[in-house]
């Protein structure tokens, strides 16, 4: 359980934390480059899913909300079974993982549109007399990203004949990054992961 609730509070407090000083210190599409064109912070929003994917306007961004708030109770309930069976650490981990990256972005659906305002021209301030949206219906905050290729495909390619390409092009934040390590790690330790929760 204390493994449980660390890995949820480590994901959490540093998610939130950088989420928070990019909404309140950049305006949208400022940079600040780390490791010169390869790791830059890039401030972004988005209405959808993880790495910047939408979903349908004001009514998929309601629905993608409520979504998230079911998935994250039955995540949250499953996991509290696991501990109770006492599962291996590298299940629990996992699942607190990808828990903990979910309830990350909740938190920007639900509150994020309150307590903050646009920042669209201006640096958002916390707590405003008005925030840019209503509950459920604040935008995901994303700043990672990694261009570590960009070129262009050859003039003989197919389809993108000479178009300029970007690896890896997606705009991301800690919880993201969260739940893609809990799912990669499903994968790599699939036969101990299924043999134990099923």
């Amino acid at each position: 359980m204390k493994k449980a609730v660390l890995t949820i509070l480590l994901v959490l407090i540093a998610d939130q934390a950088l989420k928070i000083w990019v909404k309140t210190h950049l305006l949208i599409g400022e940079e600040i480059h780390i490791l010169g064109n390869y790791f830059i912070i890039h401030f972004t929003e988005n209405n959808g899913m993880a790495f910047g994917f939408q979903f349908g306007g004001q009514l998929g961004k309601l629905f993608l909300s409520v979504f998230r708030i079911v998935a994250v109770l039955g995540i949250g309930w499953y996991l509290l079974k696991l501990i109770k069976e006492n599962t291996p650490t590298i299940v629990i981990i996992t699942l607190s993982l990808i828990f903990a990256g979910a309830i990350g972005n909740i938190i920007d659906s639900i509150c994020y549109g309150i307590i903050f305002n646009d920042s669209y021209n201006q640096i958002a301030t916390f707590m405003p007399e008005q925030g840019y949206a209503s509950l459920l219906h604040g935008r995901v905050v994303d700043m990672l990203y990694f261009p570590i290729i960009q070129g262009h495909f050859p003039s003989w390619f197919p389809l993108w004949a000479s178009e300029e390409f970007i690896f890896f092009r997606p705009v991301f934040n800690l919880a993201d990054a969260a739940i893609t390590i809990g799912v990669f790690l499903i994968l790599i330790f699939q036969k101990q992961f299924f043999t134990q929760t099923i």
